[in-house]
């Protein structure tokens, strides 16, 4: 007999779904084919800061390789003993969607990657072509390579 919520999933077994916050009520002119403008998904360049108290190094990238072991597009992870830093592209529908995801990857993680108890300090999302124009132009984040996990 499977015990919870009548209609709930066992555990482990739940798709992530996520809701765009719209701005009121949507506009029937704006529809092709039943899909709004933002239904289409693009691909953020993520970039993830988290920091705490000290951690031993060889525990954090441990947990830093156990995550992107988890996370299967996580691309380079750069660690001290009381900071981290994680690049990766997110598909989503928009902004909001792909920061809301990137917001919950440390603490989804945390306890089955076995992460340190840090917080996030800082959060960018870029789109595709916004980062490769900074690319392009020499600024904003290097190139994810060499791809993996290595200390700063």
């Amino acid at each position: 007999m499977r015990r919870g919520r009548p209609g709930a999933q066992p555990k482990g077994t739940a798709e992530r779904t996520l809701t765009s916050v719209g701005s009121g009520t949507p506009d029937p002119a704006s529809r092709k084919g039943g899909e709004r403008p933002g239904d289409v998904s693009r691909l953020w360049h993520i970039t993830l800061s988290v920091s705490g108290s000290e951690a031993p190094l060889k525990e954090v990238r441990r947990a830093l390789e156990q995550l992107a072991h988890d996370h299967p597009f996580l691309l380079t992870s750069r660690y001290a003993n009381d900071h981290a830093e994680i690049r990766y592209w997110e598909e989503a529908r928009d902004l909001h969607d792909a920061a809301a995801v990137a917001l919950r990857l440390w603490g989804e993680h945390r306890s089955t990657a076995r992460l340190p108890p840090w917080e996030i300090v800082g959060l960018e999302v870029i789109d595709r072509e916004t980062y490769h124009q900074r690319i392009a132009e020499g600024h904003g984040p290097l190139p994810a390579t060499p791809v993996g996990v290595h200390p700063f």
